[in-house]
């Protein structure tokens, strides 16, 4: 089936809308998961490059993992069964959280039973799977953290206790690499909140290509003061206690070591450790005895790319930038295996763009340029030297994903427009998994090749739209609006199925805002705007949504102007927007109501007191309330440290409007917050309380920054309904 013709059938919902006749309701988004965005899940692309495998459940309630060709798209074989697993090795039942191969494809690392920790950490018990005689090897008897294979597929490496482990599985013997890890001390071969949340990392340790070395991470962090939050599960409540530093506050002391599995021996390598600096990224090169290291100044406005000789420790700076803001860091960087080269993002130009590099750090060329951003690097193909990415090139509403020689020639979009789209390649760069969507189609799933041609339909919510179409679901419209300084602004807004323009209606905004993030794209929204859907089509509200300066895709200037003042910039934009929509004949612009959660919240906060003659309603989820509150990593890249930068912190923080307070205000927050700490909403709710201003508030017990589980988003956004409903 040719491209056009999926794009036209998978199309065909947009003309379906105007026959819906059901009204969404909360439990639809909430409960009954009625609008279910499917996709493909445990998609491994295999070795060959020939084949790809998923993960399912059969008719029997069986979990499966199948190999697929992906040319052909028929099954070749069943590689995992829970049930054979239960049959060969005697035991009652066995699931899969997740699973991945050794290099060779003979044996499936699996782990289940698992506790999530923070964003990206967890534990689990982990075990190895031999494919051709089905045998059942547990990696350790407790559960483990970031189990990950070498090489040959003959030994494990996994963290417990904050110590680096490393398991055997010919001889059965478990290697103590450290023994000094102690919570909320020492953290070996992992990393520390900070680090996790703001660097998004998870595993501190990478194995070199032939499996004779282990670079990992040592994390002191024992002079980072700790911070408790109240558990409320027995008779007497117990803190969680955790190192967490805040803006202006130490940091952890971090080093990295080279673990030789020859010598039984690890040395550190020279990195300048006694400095205040971070280490966010290590990453082996071709050579097995060279390491490539990542190191930012604590501003965050320097950085540089070393490379460690991991025999003798010492390290050579190759690449160094210097920003008068702030450098974010990436995963963009792939060493060549030929030429010693290799390829990195960088905004030195104003724009993300992909370069190419020597070893010594002479740049060879720049292969991507324009006023436009680079999304991320998706890999590189050694055998046509071609890199893949994706780009903001057509618009900052949509990423699409290219291809360009390494001559920085025939540049080529292998996606069609008017949709979003992400890309998993396979092993040899002939196939990628393609999803895409758009603001108002969910996901169609599909098998590439590297042409751009699809090869087949592997998901197309099919179900889903048909869903759809027997709701009141109204289209999402894309706009540009005047922010008064000379900068257009994009937007989506919602209007309700039977809007009338010769009516007004009340606007409800949605805003999140902050630096480098982005709402406005042509891409499936989810159960949030299920709930705009019907807030529009059952309950009459406007909806929209803005971008403000400092949102990502339009450039570093656009990104980074609101550096050492956050929420200044953003705020008047979104200001500025409301008065815009206002100004509108349908727009009832005394009752205009903004709504976020983090950093939206942070947003929605300021606008209800700043923008006071604006906004008469506002709903902050989980907000930032005063940057000192906030960890030192993402404050101080934007805001340099609290000592530096006093009014910055001080002239955009809520706590310091609360007075100015008129219109109707809820503030929402869970009280195991470990990122954004209840403490916030706690410090505005004292402000408002000694300023005598009235407000609504709710505290979600033991839920963290995602308040989820159970029961709880459904209570949570019927609260924010009736709420709306009430004061909007």
């Amino acid at each position: 089936m040719s491209k056009k013709v999926i794009i036209l059938v998978w199309g065909l919902f947009s003309f379906c809308v105007l026959t819906a006749q059901n009204q969404i309701t909360l439990e639809d988004i909430w409960k009954k998961g009625t609008f279910y965005n499917r996709g493909v899940s445990g998609f491994i692309p295999l070795k060959d490059g020939n084949h790809y495998c998923v993960m399912e459940v059969n008719n029997k309630k069986e979990q499966i993992v199948v190999k697929y060709n992906y040319e052909t798209g028929k099954a070749i074989d069943t590689l995992i069964n829970t049930s054979k697993i239960c049959q060969n090795n005697s035991i009652a039942s066995f699931n899969i959280s997740d699973f991945k191969f050794s290099k060779d494809e003979n044996n499936a690392l699996i782990t289940n039973d698992v506790n999530y920790i923070y964003r990206h950490s967890s534990e689990s018990m982990a075990f190895v799977l031999n494919l051709k005689t089905y045998k059942l090897t547990a990696v350790s008897d407790n559960k483990i953290m970031y189990p990950t294979f070498d090489p040959s597929g003959t030994k494990v490496a996994y963290v417990y206790k904050n110590n680096l482990y490393l398991k055997d599985l010919i001889t059965s013997k478990t290697i103590e690499i450290t023994n000094d890890g102690k919570k909320n001390e020492i953290i070996n071969g992992a990393v520390d909140w900070v680090y996790e949340e703001e660097f998004s990392m998870s595993s501190g340790f990478d194995w070199n290509d032939d499996g004779s070395s282990i670079a990992y991470y040592r994390f002191d962090e024992s002079k980072v003061s700790e911070f408790s939050m109240p558990v409320y599960e027995n008779l007497y409540p117990e803190n969680y206690v955790f190192k967490y530093p805040k803006a202006g506050e130490a940091n952890s002391t971090v080093d990295v070591f080279v673990y030789n599995l020859n010598e039984n021996k690890s040395l550190k390598m020279i990195t300048g450790s006694q400095n205040d600096q971070y280490l966010p990224r290590i990453m082996w090169t071709k050579n097995k005895n060279l390491l490539s290291i990542q190191r930012l100044n604590r501003l965050q406005n320097k950085w540089e790319l070393m490379l460690a000789d991991a025999k003798t420790g010492a390290t050579k700076t190759i690449i160094e930038e210097n920003d008068k803001y702030y450098i974010d860091i990436t995963d963009d960087l792939i060493f060549l295996n030929t030429d010693e080269q290799f390829i990195y993002t960088s905004e030195k130009s104003g724009y993300r763009h992909i370069y190419l590099c020597k070893l010594s750090g002479e740049q060879v060329r720049q292969l991507t340029n324009g006023n436009f951003d680079i999304a991320e690097i998706k890999g590189y193909d050694e055998k046509n030297k071609v890199v893949y990415f994706s780009s903001f090139e057509k618009t900052p509403l949509e990423k699409h994903i290219y291809k360009i020689d390494l001559t920085g020639k025939n540049k080529t979009d292998l996606t069609p427009e008017n949709t979003n789209h992400s890309a998993t390649f396979n092993s040899t760069f002939t196939y990628f998994l393609h999803n895409q969507s758009s603001i108002n189609s969910p996901s169609l799933v599909t098998i590439c090749n590297n042409k751009g041609k699809t090869i087949r339909i592997l998901e197309n919510n099919d179900a889903l739209q048909k869903k759809l179409a027997e709701y009141k679901f109204s289209k999402a419209v894309f706009g540009k609006l005047p922010n008064g300084t000379g900068e257009l602004l994009n937007y989506w807004i919602i209007k309700p199925l039977d809007f009338d323009s010769f009516k007004t209606y009340p606007l409800l905004m949605f805003v999140y805002g902050g630096p480098g993030s982005q709402q406005v794209t042509n891409g499936w929204g989810g159960a949030n705007f299920m709930w705009h859907q019907m807030l529009a089509n059952r309950y009459g509200y406007i909806i929209a949504c803005v971008d403000n300066r400092g949102t990502g895709a339009r450039g570093a200037e656009f990104k980074k102007i609101t550096y050492r003042q956050l929420g200044k910039y953003e705020s008047d934009d979104q200001i500025a927007a409301a008065e815009y929509f206002g100004k509108l004949n349908f727009i009832d612009k005394k009752r205009i109501g903004i709504w976020g959660w983090s950093y939206g919240g942070y947003m929605s906060s300021i606008c209800i007191t700043k923008g006071a003659d604006v906004f008469k309603t506002a709903i902050a989820v989980a907000p930032v309330t005063n940057w000192r509150f906030y960890d030192n990593i993402y404050t101080e890249r934007y805001m340099q440290l609290p000592k530096d930068n006093p009014e910055g912190y001080d002239n955009n923080s809520p706590i310091n409007m609360a007075g100015k307070l008129k219109g109707n205000y809820l503030i929402i927050h869970g009280t195991a917050d470990d990122n954004v700490h209840f403490q916030n909403s706690v410090a505005m709710v004292e402000k408002l309380v000694e300023n005598n201003k009235q407000f609504k508030s709710a505290y979600y017990p033991n839920k963290n920054h995602g308040i989820y589980g159970g029961n709880t988003r459904l209570h949570l956004f019927t609260l924010m309904t009736n709420f709306i409903l009430e004061n909007l």
